[in-house]
């Protein structure tokens, strides 16, 4: 399959820095999903964290600027969460239900992926082993959101689609695009919900 084209938007009514867009793709070669995400325009206003010296597992990264990835499978209740922070810092959750027995995904022990800064855009891509975490056949329906904070500490949240009254990654119906493992032999192309 071909990468699939995603746009994030912002959660209505909170302050949208100026020129600001959020994308990327999210592909599915075998049990490897790729996802990349672009942020460009005016990043100036943006607290992008620094590179670490040293970048792991860390808890909390949705409390500063953060990308994240939400899947799970369809007709399953359960989903995992993967947080990418710009300074290489990342965390992989599984939940049981909605916002339920949230714990570390443990056969996630490293989570490499590349970050690069350019003068107007900030670009994040990921390959993920899908076998580790849900190696089930079932369709994937996955969510795509970010955290950004600004210099002023307030915090915008952008997602796929925002299915509640407030900003919310967790609702499945945020999970809009769908990936059918039958693409792994060739099958259909994956989708989004509108």
């Amino acid at each position: 399959m071909g990468p699939l084209d995603f746009s994030l938007e912002q959660f209505p009514g909170e302050i949208i820095p100026p020129d600001l867009r959020i994308g990327g793709t999210v592909g599915l070669r075998g049990d490897a999903l790729s996802v990349a995400f672009a942020l460009r325009g005016g990043l100036s206003g943006i607290a992008i964290p620094p590179p670490a010296r040293v970048a792991g597992r860390k808890d909390r990264l949705w409390e500063e600027t953060c990308l994240e990835l939400f899947i799970g499978e369809a007709g399953s209740g359960g989903y995992r969460e993967i947080n990418l922070s710009p300074s290489g810092h990342w965390n992989v959750y599984r939940f049981s239900g909605y916002r339920q027995g949230m714990r570390e995904e443990k056969a996630v022990a490293s989570l490499p992926f590349t970050v690069v800064r350019e003068p107007d855009a900030l670009l994040l891509s990921l390959e993920l082993d899908l076998a580790r975490i849900l190696p089930g056949s079932g369709e994937l329906e996955i969510g795509a959101s970010a955290v950004l904070r600004d210099a002023a500490g307030r915090t915008s949240h952008w997602a796929l689609r925002h299915p509640a009254p407030r900003p919310d990654f967790h609702r499945r119906e945020g999970f809009a695009i769908v990936l059918s493992r039958e693409e792994r032999n060739g099958g259909k192309r994956g989708f989004i919900k509108r």
